[in-house]
Formats: C-alpha cells, sequence, structure tokens
C-alpha cells in the first residue's frame, strides 16, 4: 500500500491509484474508516410501526456484517440496537416478530425494548451486576420520510449529512412515498465499490454510454454541486413534460429539473424523479465484488415511464459492462493514474477527495 493525495484544485489533481481498486489491503482500511464510520440506510425499516415489532437485519451485510436489530418500544418510540447478546455473543433475535421483550435462547438473558438488561438465570452471586455493559448498546436512528439510517460511529452527524438534500428536496411529499417491492432489485457487479461510486458521479460517461437517456437529459446545462459530505448532479431537460413542477421561491425555480442525482458519502444515491425516489445502495462484498441495490419508493405512477426516470434497468445494465471492464483496466501494470475533467468530473474527483481524507492519507497538497 502507498500513500496517496488528492490535489484540491481538480485541474491539478491526479486520481485515485489503481490500487486503491484493485487491492485487498486497500479495501480493508475502507471497511474501518470509511464505511464503519459512516451512515447506512435500514432496508425496511418502514415496516416497523406498532410496539413490540423487532426487525433484525445485518448493517452492510457482506462487508461490516453487524448484527442488529431495530425495537419499536411500548414508549411509540423505535430504536436501532445491537443484536449481540452481552452474555456469551449469541445472536438474540433471529427473526422478524413481534415480542414484549428479547430474550436471548442460549442461556435465558433477557433485555426490555429499549436493550436494558431485565433477566439472567443462574446468576446470583455475580459481584456489581448487573451493569450498564450487561445492556444492549444503541446506534443512532435517524428518519427521513419513509428512510431511516443509522451507523456504528458516524463521522459526521446525520443533519450535517442529509441537510443539502432535505433543502433542495424537501418540497417533495416524502411521507407519501410507498416502497414498491416489485421495482426493486439487487444487482451483482464484479467490480470494487468505489468504480461504481466513480462511474455513477462523473458526467462524461452519458453521451458515450446512454444513447436513451442523452436524449432526455440536456447535456449542455447538466452540472454538479459539491457540499461537505454529499453532491448533486442537476439532470436538466429541455422537455417541460418531463420535468419537475418547482415551488415558488425554490432555488431551481426557472429550470426544467429532470433529476436530482444525490450522492451521499460513501455510498448511498438518492434519485429524485417526478415519479419518486430511486435509492442506489452500493454494498462492497469484497475488494473486486459489489452488490447495488435499486429501492423504489413510488409517489406518482403515472410519470413512470417518461423522462430520466424512466429505463433504469437498461440504464443500470450499461453502466454494469463499463464498470466491469475497467475493474479488468486498473489491475493492468501499466496503469497508475488519470486526470479529471474540470467541467465533467467534478464529482468525482469530490469523492476521491473524501475518500482520501477519511483513510488518513490525503494531506491537501
Amino acid at each position: 500500500m502507498q500513500p496517496f493525495t488528492i490535489h484540491p484544485e481538480i485541474h491539478r489533481a491526479q486520481t485515485l491509484p489503481a490500487e486503491v481498486y484493485s487491492s485487498p489491503a486497500w479495501y480493508q482500511v475502507q471497511k474501518e474508516r470509511v464505511f464503519a464510520r459512516s451512515w447506512q440506510m435500514v432496508r425496511g425499516a418502514e415496516r416497523v410501526k406498532a410496539p413490540g415489532h423487532l426487525l433484525p437485519f445485518t448493517l452492510l451485510e457482506g462487508c461490516l456484517d453487524e448484527p442488529l436489530v431495530l425495537a419499536a418500544g411500548e414508549d411509540g418510540q423505535t430504536r436501532c440496537l445491537s443484536n449481540v447478546c452481552t452474555h456469551r455473543g449469541t445472536v438474540v433475535c433471529e427473526g422478524e416478530t413481534h415480542a414484549r421483550h428479547l430474550r436471548c435462547r442460549y442461556h435465558g438473558r433477557r433485555f426490555a425494548l429499549d436493550g436494558t438488561m431485565t433477566h439472567m438465570p443462574e446468576f446470583d452471586g455475580v459481584e456489581n451486576f448487573p451493569s450498564l455493559a450487561d445492556n444492549l448498546p444503541g446506534l443512532p436512528l435517524r428518519h427521513w420520510g419513509p428512510l431511516a439510517f443509522t451507523g456504528i460511529e458516524p463521522a459526521c452527524g446525520f443533519d450535517e449529512w442529509i441537510g443539502p438534500v432535505r433543502e433542495r428536496c424537501g418540497f417533495l411529499p416524502l411521507d407519501e412515498f410507498h416502497f414498491d417491492p416489485g421495482t426493486s432489485r439487487d444487482y451483482l457487479i464484479r467490480a470494487n465499490w468505489a468504480l461504481y461510486v466513480d462511474n455513477y458521479l462523473e458526467e462524461f460517461h452519458i453521451p458515450f454510454i446512454h444513447a436513451s437517456l442523452s436524449e432526455t437529459l440536456d447535456y449542455a446545462t447538466y452540472r454538479t454541486e459539491t457540499f461537505d459530505w454529499c453532491n448533486l448532479q442537476l439532470g436538466t431537460t429541455k422537455n417541460r413534460d418531463e420535468a419537475f413542477t418547482l415551488p415558488p421561491g425554490h432555488p431551481d425555480e426557472g429550470t426544467l429539473v429532470a433529476a436530482y442525482y444525490w450522492w451521499l458519502f460513501p455510498n448511498v444515491m438518492l434519485n429524485f424523479y417526478p415519479w419518486g425516489l430511486s435509492v442506489n445502495l452500493v454494498q462492497p462484498l469484497g475488494h473486486d465484488r459489489t452488490r447495488v441495490s435499486f429501492l423504489s419508493y413510488v409517489w406518482d405512477e403515472s410519470r413512470r415511464e417518461s423522462g430520466a426516470g424512466a429505463g433504469l434497468h437498461r440504464v443500470e445494465m450499461e453502466d454494469e459492462e463499463v464498470v466491469e471492464a475497467v475493474q479488468k483496466g486498473v489491475r493492468s501494470r501499466l496503469y497508475h493514474r488519470g486526470r479529471y475533467s474540470p467541467r465533467r468530473e467534478v464529482g468525482t474527483h469530490h469523492f476521491h477527495t473524501l475518500l482520501a481524507r477519511e483513510t488518513g492519507d490525503c494531506t491537501g497538497g
């Protein structure tokens, strides 16, 4: 592993070294310094409503593999708790259910739905027991519309992370968006997770790879804006019928916006279209394997088949082919680093700068 920097000025910067995409050692660094310190979406959280509803899940399965459980308490609050018994480490909740408490089937240790240990058989005489360490640890849980997010030790606050998205897209009635399992699916890609993010963030490939999408978007006015922990690709169109109806005073009033493509560090993509929201979760499975989940949240079904938000499966197939080709290329002994287009790769440069900073290798010089 060789230290690297990303120059803050895009016209002077070089891209990530090839080994960052192809080295198992770099992947291990990213697991701990990036993903263990990030906000991640909790799939299915919208189902947890009634008191006693328990939903076990694995945080970033295939990468962090952290066993967690959502627990809806009698106080009306849903909490995200460790799903590992504080006695001997057994998984406590083994399936979605409704219950008045959490009980480990190994030795009978019992927990309230706020994580407090309430009962443990055969522990008479144990000194300094119970203590706070016997309770199930809790993680932060934050909601926005039907979406929920948590993290082991996020590097930034939730409001700081998602704030720019709320400010720009808060006019949409997210509470009215409903999850559509019929048009949601997972894709397995033979490539490093960061290559997939690179491709998503750069505008450059659109006219070369996505012929149909290029006909919908106005490439001349398409642009990227960067924020502290996220960036936005503003997908514009020349067709008023395919654009959002924006409220008076909106920052983009007067612009024909076909799509808001938000990327939130490191691996969450929120794609807002006039029909609703397509969430893309980029989940690393190894240094050269990635699962990408497309999750559909529909608001206006009548607009599904028009504009930038139509034909998403085709666009994904086009992206997969090119990203897998790049994965083969970055293994070359003859390739090291590239350069950025100052006009079309602003988002990719932003991502690389954050990734370098969070892995402790960016000096800013």
